[in-house]
């Protein structure tokens, strides 16, 4: 993980929202929403954290993380289905 990157994710907010990881070229490779950001967010980069190999391999292509903030969780919920 990149410092750029680790910096960005101390600036997540505890709300609900939907997030956008991406690759090294700005592709969004992952869409997830979240009740609160910052912890789910954050997850993905826990070392002591066990992971499937699918979310290692996600992880291990995640450059950058965007998000955006709702007012609820059901409305996250409808803005990942976009």
């Amino acid at each position: 993980m990149t410092d750029a990157l680790k910096t960005k994710l101390a600036t997540l907010p505890k709300s609900p929202g939907v997030y956008f990881h991406k690759d090294a070229s700005g592709e969004i490779i992952y869409v997830g929403k979240a009740a609160v950001l910052r912890n789910r967010v954050r997850q993905y980069f826990q070392v002591s954290r066990a992971r499937d190999p699918k979310t290692e391999a996600l992880v291990s292509e995640i450059a950058d993380t965007d998000w955006m903030v709702v007012e609820s969780e059901l409305e996250a919920l409808f803005l990942e289905a976009e």
